[in-house]
């Protein structure tokens, strides 16, 4: 999923060694009259960042040549990012290098306009020092380097969280001492968060133009002037006086403004409602009707007013009736109502919740929405889908946008907790509160809490049958190898799991409880560290919990080049391994992508109990996330590598079709990264493999929650011979549903919410596990029983008359099981006056002629379709 462009920060603690003092890089060399010198810092909303040089002296300097770069240190490393600097800074004159804009990191246009260099590198936040680098040697510093002051260096503007610092004028000569402690107090100005009329100067800031005033009496524009009937406002950088009452008061938890609504202008095609945005401004509430005076600004899609003064009229206002909001909604539907105060009636499935622990927000979806390519073909009619799900869909947030909030709020409005929580499929209704946009997202801000029902409870483990199971399981990085510089990204290509030994634990013991509660005789593992020792910790892990030597590895060592791999554990109890693992790679097959797929791992096995064999193969193909040169995205719902996967699946399928198991008793299990639709499982299809999800649960089984739509990447395909053994097959939805907050990751988190973490299987993946179940027992090929007696057996005397005969049954099986009995035959020979007729079940009339023998023949069935019958006379005569 592509993130919002919210601020990603990792949050780690201050360096053992900055904290006392000490920091682990050499002194560097003071700066020299003449060198450059950071004049402007900008550190403004998402991706709002701008880093200004003065050159102080009378030559032009050729940064590259000059060997010029700024460092950037993130959360008190001291390690850093590098951003050469290329261009030239002028005598007298500055260079702006900024953030590149683009959709994904859209960037102010007055910023744009400044800058001289752009970078796609991720910048800095308030807790992150930056230092000007020539050559080695450093000649300015903004902040301390190898200490995380926490969010910021300073206070209130002048500081380094989401404000503006200007160097003073006085100050000629770079902080070259990136050790000491960092006032910016002592050289530099501050300004609100996303001022940028200074950039492109130093000392020559521009006259400002008179603020405007609020007056309760002086007459309005509309706020639907304001707003317009378009995406945007008509008046963008206008000063204006609006007037209306407050709907909703956010000035506390990040969003620094309040929304106003005022009677309307009676066209419904424009906002009565609007953000004002009003850092450090004066207090209102919910309820005052207000003047307020500033200047209308486009941010990021979100029109605001940038207060420069309010007055409150009265307090007490009469708050307008919420509008309703039903989903689908279009982008111009919602947009006639941003700022407004809205209610959504309808009952609304929680269906995203990938951003709810970091940011607060959650998705609402008009009943539980497929993945398109999960339920329709890939092409114009996932498109569609895709564009339906949008209108049907809409964020809750928590009206905060601060990271990492404390508490968590659930939403019904109370604390999230663990015997308070929810799962996506839950139910909410009537969520009240103001429409607004925001992170690329149209979300309702929540003024109170919404009616909340469990639509989705946790399930108990799936009853798939059988007398054997098979479960494929991603473990979500399950690495022994805990991360050394967990504050150094540059490493997390490999270094994909826990970053501390208590992470690691917490991870552990989530995966084994549920591996535990699956209780399968061969487990798939996906995501495990590829360093040969990682599936035997687990294996050794899951037998503390179930019993020594319940589990042992298939033993494979390094496979492969990725940090991650495909692995097997099994019940040797139950089965056996016949044979050696195998690998499919490109020396198998040359259409097998060796650098985009794991190596499939493939491993033949026995009952213990029945000798019978079958073939499991684990596969991890190439995901959607990145891209694939040879195999771009076509725009057709499938994503990145399609036709990788597809190759994958073909080269699979042939050679377990031929090769590792001509006799048809292979199942394939893993993430394949597709959804059933797509070309890769048509595929596996193709083959004669069948999909064990869709045979037993249907079009809509899901193993997967993304971007709040359903589906599963999580495969059992069968061959025909092993097909007819499934017994069952589920998804077991531990991980999908639930919020990722109550995972074992402490990332992110506050200790309130790192507290939510428990030794339970909920969350310890984001995949769900599959579950088969096989019948392995030896056909039954033993006959019932049956025996019947008839009383009487003989009639006499033969005088024409109707006479009752009773027979008593006896049939059983071995097995143990119900036998089913029917009468399959009756013959009357010896009198051509002979004739009878059935009673019930056992009783019958036979007419008793001279000479007339009655045969009546019973068929037993056992569940298996063994059959067995006895046949009985009936004389007439002596």
């Amino acid at each position: 999923m592509s993130p919002s462009p919210r601020r990603l920060t990792a949050a780690v603690a201050a360096l053992t060694l900055a904290a006392a003092g000490v920091v682990a890089f050499a002194a560097p060399a003071a700066a020299a009259p003449g060198d450059l010198l950071i004049s402007e810092y900008v550190e403004g909303s998402s991706f709002n960042k701008a880093i200004e040089l003065y050159n102080p002296s009378t030559a032009a300097v050729d940064l590259a040549a000059a060997g010029y770069s700024l460092k950037l240190y993130f959360n008190g490393s001291t390690t850093a990012s590098t951003i050469p600097l290329t261009g030239t800074a002028a005598p007298g004159d500055v260079f702006v290098l900024a953030q590149r804009n683009s959709t994904a990191t859209p960037v102010d246009p007055a910023i744009t306009a400044q800058a001289d260099q752009t970078t796609t590198a991720s910048l800095w936040n308030g807790d992150d020092a930056i230092a000007l680098v020539r050559g080695d040697v450093v000649v300015d510093v903004i902040g301390q380097i190898g200490v995380d002051p926490g969010a910021e260096w300073g206070s209130g503007l002048t500081s380094t969280a989401d404000n503006t610092l200007r160097r003073n004028v006085a100050v000629v000569v770079g902080d070259a001492d990136g050790t000491n402690p960092f006032d910016p107090a002592l050289e530099w100005t501050g300004y609100a968060s996303n001022t940028f009329d200074g950039l492109g100067s130093h000392g020559t800031d521009p006259e400002p133009d008179p603020d405007p005033v609020a007056d309760c009496a002086a007459t309005p524009v509309t706020i639907g002037s304001v707003q317009g009937s378009g995406a945007a406002s008509p008046i963008p950088g206008q000063d204006v006086l609006i007037k209306g009452v407050v709907v909703g008061d956010f000035q506390s938890g990040g969003y620094d403004g309040y929304y106003v609504q005022d009677a309307g202008d009676g066209d419904s095609a424009t906002s009565d409602g609007i953000f004002v945005y009003a850092p450090g401004g004066a207090a209102v509430n919910v309820g005052d009707n207000v003047s307020v005076a500033g200047a209308v600004k486009e941010q990021f899609g979100l029109t605001e007013i940038v207060a420069a003064d309010m007055e409150v009229c009265f307090g007490g206002a009469t708050i307008p009736e919420p509008t309703p909001l039903t989903l689908p909604a279009s982008a111009t539907q919602r947009e006639a109502l941003e700022g407004m105060y809205v209610t959504l009636p309808q009952q609304l499935a929680i269906g995203e919740t990938f951003e709810y622990g970091r940011f607060g927000t959650i998705t609402l979806t008009n009943g539980r929405l497929d993945t398109p390519t999960a339920v329709v073909e890939p092409g114009a009619a996932a498109v569609a889908l895709a564009a339906a799900n949008v209108e049907n869909s809409i964020t809750l947030d928590d009206g905060r946008g601060t990271q990492n909030p404390d508490p968590a709020i659930h939403p019904d409005g109370e604390v999230f907790t663990l015997a308070h929580s929810f799962r996506s499929g839950d139910l909410v209704q009537n969520a009240t509160g103001v429409l607004d946009y925001r992170f690329d997202a149209w979300g309702v801000q929540p003024t109170e809490g919404a009616d909340f029902t469990v639509g989705n409870p946790r399930p108990d483990v799936p009853d798939v049958g059988g007398d054997l199971k098979i479960s494929s399981f991603n473990v979500l990085n399950y690495f022994t190898s805990i991360d050394p510089t967990p504050a150094n990204s540059g490493d997390d290509s490999y270094y994909r799991g826990a970053d501390t030994a208590e992470e690691f634990q917490r991870q552990q013991d989530k995966i084994v409880s549920a591996l535990a509660e699956i209780d399968a005789d061969v487990f798939g593992l996906l995501e495990i560290e590829n360093n040969g020792t990682a599936v035997q910790a687990l294996a050794d892990a899951l037998n503390a919990k179930v019993g020594a030597g319940t589990y042992v590895p298939v033993t494979t060592g390094v496979i492969g080049t990725d940090a991650i791999t495909t692995a097997i554990i099994y019940k040797p109890a139950s089965v056996a391994p016949v044979g050696a693992h195998l690998l499919m790679t490109s020396a198998v097959d040359s259409t097998w992508s060796d650098e985009r797929n794991r190596p499939g791992l493939t491993q033949r096995f026995a009952s213990t109990e029945t000798g019978e064999e079958f073939v499991v193969s684990v596969n991890h193909l190439k995901s959607k996330g990145s891209a694939c040169a040879e195999s771009p995205d076509l725009g057709d719902g499938q994503g990145n590598c399609s036709a990788v996967r597809t190759a994958a699946a073909k080269a699979l399928t042939t050679w377990l079709n031929t090769t590792v198991a001509p006799d048809g008793r292979a199942i394939v299990i893993g993430d394949l990264n597709s959804y059933d639709h797509e070309d890769s499982i048509d595929a596996f299809v193709a083959g004669g493999f069948t999909d064990l999800e869709k045979q037993f649960n249907g079009e809509h089984a899901y193993s997967y929650v993304f971007d709040g739509q359903l589906g599963y990447l999580d495969y059992a395909l069968a061959q025909p011979a092993l097909l007819a053994d499934v017994s069952g097959v589920s998804a077991w939805h531990i991980n999908a549903d639930e919020p990722s907050l109550i995972d074992y990751d402490t990332s992110f988190k506050l200790p309130a919410q790192d507290a939510l973490w428990a030794p339970d299987p909920y969350r310890s993946s984001d995949h769900d596990p599959v579950i088969v179940g096989l019948n392995l027992t030896p056909p039954d090929t033993t006959d019932p029983t049956i025996e019947v007696t008839a009383d009487p057996s003989t009639v006499f005397p033969p005088n024409g008359k109707m006479r009752t005969v009773d027979f008593t049954i006896d049939a059983a099986d071995d097995s143990g099981d119900d036998v089913t009995v029917e009468l399959t035959d009756v013959t009357a020979t010896g009198s051509s006056k002979a004739d009878w007729e059935q009673l019930d079940d056992d009783t019958f009339r036979v007419k008793a002629v001279k000479g007339a023998v009655y045969r009546f023949t019973w068929t037993a069935t056992d569940a298996a379709g063994n059959t067995a019958t006895d046949t009985v006379e009936v004389v007439v005569g002596k």
